[in-house]
This record gives C-alpha cells, sequence and structure tokens, in this order.
C-alpha cells in the first residue's frame, strides 16, 4: 500500500463522522487495471484464442465494465485502509463510498464517509449531589404482599346468593357474535370462563357484563380493534348476544397456621411474615440502587453533552427488538406476529437506545480515565453466578462464554459497574423520603 501514491482530503462532517475525499493517479489506477487484465487474460476464454493468448484489445472488448469495477473496488479498499491506519481513524461501520467512474487518462475520485467513535474526556462525575430514597416497609405493604401469596392458593367457589356479576368475578357465559346481522361461527362459544377485569376479550366487552346476574341474557355491541387478527372482523362493529350461566368468586384462605402447611420452609405465620419484610426489603433496596444509578447517568449526560454513532444506537435498537420479540414468543405468541410487532417499535426504542449507548460509552471513559479494569478473577465470579442462577454447570457456562460477544457484554457490564461504584462513592448522597425526591429540573 505504501507505493501508492493518492491525495487524501479529511473533513469532520460532525463530531462522530468524517469524510475522506481521495484523489488516486492515473498511474497508479492503470497498473490496477494492467494488473487484473494480466489476472483475467490468464483464465478468460474467448473464441478464437488460447488461454493467455487474447491481446488486450479483445479482453478490453469482453471484460471492461468487470475490470474497472473490480479495480475501483482494490483502489477504494487499499486507500481507504492506509489511510484510516496513517490518520488513526477510529472507525467503527461499515463506511459508505461515493466514487467516479475510471477514465482513460485521469485521475480516479472517489469520497468515504465513516462513522468514528466519540472523542471525550468526561468530567463533573465526582462530588455529584444526590438524594437517595430512606427505604421504608410499611404494614400495608407486607399486608399487600401476603394477599398477593394467598392470591395464589385461591379457591374458585360459586355465588350463592342473587347479587349481580362484579369486577373480580368469573362468569360462565354463551354468547354469539353477528357482524352486518350474520352469526359468525368464530364468535360464539358456549360454556366459556371468563374473569371480568382480565381484558382477555374485546375491550368493552367484560364492561358491559357488569351487573348482571345469573341467567340474564344481555345484547351488548363492541367495535374490535384495527389491528384485530381477522382482518374481515377488525375495525368493525359486533353485536353479542350473552347469557350468564353462573358466576363463581374467587375466594382467599385465611391467613393462620393452617394455611403455612402450604410451605416447606415456614412453622409459623410470623416465619412467613418475616420472610416477606426481608423480600420487600431486598426489592427496595435493588429499586433504589437503581434509581440512584439512572440519576446517576443522567447527571452525567447533562454534564458532559457528546454525539454517539448511528451505527452504535443501530446495533442497540436491534438487541431490544430482539429481546422485546422472544419475550413476547416466550409468553405464548407466534413469532411471526412477534416479529412484526417488535419491528414497529423500532422508533420508540430509539431515544432510549440512544441514552443507553451514551451512558456506556461515557462509563466506558471514565473507566479509562480512572484506570478500572476488570480482572479475571471477577468474570469468573459472575460466570460463576450465571452458572447458580441458571442452574447449569460452571464449566459449560464458562465454555459458552469464552471468547464469545457475551462475554465481551459481560466485561462491559462489570467495567460499567465498577465506575458507577467510584462515582457514588464520590458522591455527596442525603436521604430522602419516598416522594420527596426532587424531580429532574425541579428548584
Amino acid at each position: 500500500m505504501g507505493n501508492m501514491a493518492s491525495e487524501v482530503k479529511i473533513e469532520d462532517v460532525s463530531s462522530v463522522e468524517k469524510k475522506l475525499s481521495f484523489e488516486v493517479i492515473w498511474d497508479d489506477v492503470k497498473r490496477e487495471l494492467d494488473s487484473i487484465y494480466k489476472k483475467v487474460g490468464r483464465s478468460a476464454k474467448i473464441k478464437g484464442f488460447r488461454p493467455g493468448k487474447a491481446p488486450r484489445a479483445v479482453l478490453e472488448a469482453h471484460y471492461a465494465e468487470s475490470v474497472k469495477e473490480e479495480a475501483i473496488s482494490n483502489l477504494v479498499t487499499k486507500h481507504y485502509a492506509e489511510a484510516v491506519e496513517k490518520n488513526t481513524i477510529d472507525a467503527v461501520a461499515q463506511p459508505a463510498v461515493d466514487q467516479k467512474e475510471i477514465t482513460e487518462g485521469e485521475n480516479l475520485l472517489f469520497s468515504v464517509t465513516v462513522e468514528v467513535s466519540p472523542v471525550l474526556d468526561p468530567h463533573d462525575y465526582t462530588g455529584i449531589e444526590l438524594e437517595k430514597e430512606k427505604l421504608s416497609i410499611k404494614k400495608a405493604d407486607v399486608d399487600e404482599r401476603l394477599t398477593q401469596i394467598r392470591q395464589m392458593y385461591a379457591t374458585l367457589e360459586d355465588v350463592t346468593d342473587d347479587r349481580a356479576l362484579a369486577d373480580g368475578d368469573f362468569a360462565l357465559i354463551d354468547f354469539e357474535g353477528k357482524l352486518d346481522g350474520e352469526a359468525r361461527k368464530e364468535l360464539a362459544a358456549e360454556d366459556h370462563t371468563l374473569e371480568i377485569g382480565s381484558k382477555s376479550f374485546v375491550p368493552g366487552f367484560e364492561d358491559q357484563l357488569i351487573g348482571m346476574k345469573k341467567g340474564e341474557t344481555k345484547d351488548i355491541t363492541v367495535t374490535f380493534p384495527e389491528d384485530y387478527g381477522a382482518k374481515d372482523i377488525a375495525g368493525n362493529e359486533v353485536s353479542f348476544s350473552v347469557t350468564i350461566k353462573g358466576i363463581r368468586e374467587k375466594v382467599l384462605p385465611a391467613l393462620d397456621e393452617e394455611f403455612i402447611k402450604n410451605f416447606e420452609k415456614y412453622e409459623t405465620l410470623k416465619d412467613l411474615t418475616d420472610d416477606v419484610k426481608k423480600s420487600l426489603g431486598e426489592e427496595g433496596e435493588a429499586r433504589i440502587k437503581a434509581e440512584l444509578r439512572s440519576t446517576i447517568v443522567d447527571r452525567l449526560l447533562e454534564k458532559n453533552e457528546f454525539e454517539v454513532p448511528s451505527a452504535w444506537v443501530e446495533r442497540q435498537v436491534y438487541t431490544m427488538m430482539l429481546d422485546a420479540r422472544q419475550r413476547m414468543v416466550q409468553n405464548g405468541m407466534p413469532d411471526d406476529k412477534a416479529a412484526e410487532i417488535s419491528y414497529n417499535l423500532r422508533d420508540r426504542f430509539n431515544d432510549q437506545a440512544t441514552t443507553m449507548v451514551k451512558a456506556s460509552f461515557i462509563l466506558s471513559e471514565i473507566a479509562k480515565k480512572e484506570s478500572i479494569e476488570v480482572s479475571e478473577e471477577e468474570i469468573e465470579e459472575k460466570l460463576r453466578e450465571v452458572a447458580q442462577r441458571y442452574a447449569q454447570d460452571y464449566e459449560s457456562v464458562k465454555k459458552a462464554y469464552e471468547g464469545s460477544e457475551m462475554e465481551g457484554r459481560l466485561r462491559d457490564e462489570l467495567l460499567e459497574k465498577k465506575a458507577l461504584d467510584l462515582i457514588e462513592e464520590k458522591a455527596t448522597i442525603t436521604a430522602a423520603k419516598k416522594g420527596k425526591k426532587k424531580e429532574k429540573g425541579e428548584e
């Protein structure tokens, strides 16, 4: 590469984008063309000529376009790589190339636009003034969690009195739907159990049943969503005739010593209550820490303004789309539908992805500035945690991570955590009651 003569002009399009404009002298262009024609000539099969014996003019008549394309590709690649190395350009994505055609006797002009890593000297990350919520677990919080546990052991019992259907009840119903006066088989069912308030039916259906009594029949009308699966029904108004055949209510077990027998790990009601308090405390501390660290990131980005390459943001958006798709599939949604929905979330993810990329970059730069590193022992400890969490063999987990993209991400996560630890240690933190923390921008 070093013997190839060319001129390059480098311009900053933005803080994260550079444009490199090249002019390759004709002698180098000609040398590249000659080299390619020589290679083509050795293998070209042209009627009337033995391999390697076809004159240059004949080769040009048959291969001129493909040879010029290859020559341009080679020249762009060589000169761009040389310029990147010589000028220490930290390219983070594939470049966009704009080149002219090869013209006999003329220098070749082309330009390359490429995104580069931001240059940032982070500042104002020590001595940050923060308010941290003081954890407070109230009796009402404990009671609510105990109720949630009781819900898991609830039973459904028939409502024997003459009361009306209410939110939270389970109704046994027959229903028949008509579109434009025509009964539709897919809009009818018998002995269907519907939890009122579950929102498992078309919006508005369940609400209109509240107040009905056992044995009562009622005509209701609902409008199906525009994105409903059956396109001939989507967006249309459908009339339903609904009969309540039975009402059942959820009955929670009493919170007593008999209830404790459902659990092997508890001997008394106090054991259960104490464990609930402990869990609420751990969850609360984790939430408070996450909120504090989110505030730290917000402050860092307020004090350090910089751009990030769109390629980084695109990669993060793609990861978020993939995660959303996987969650929907795990919850029972067909993969093709999940893929469609996750793709439609693309624009909505963009701002969040930008913030996440900026946060990751500034924390990594702070880590560099503070000489923070992640040791192999720390990686090993984290992998053991992963193995334990998913009940897997440590060696298998280690093998899966070694040399993979997952190992790189794990190292980055640990590095960012250590940078946040340092910032938190050097911050001035005051305790605040829940709901009393100042909002962003509040005086």
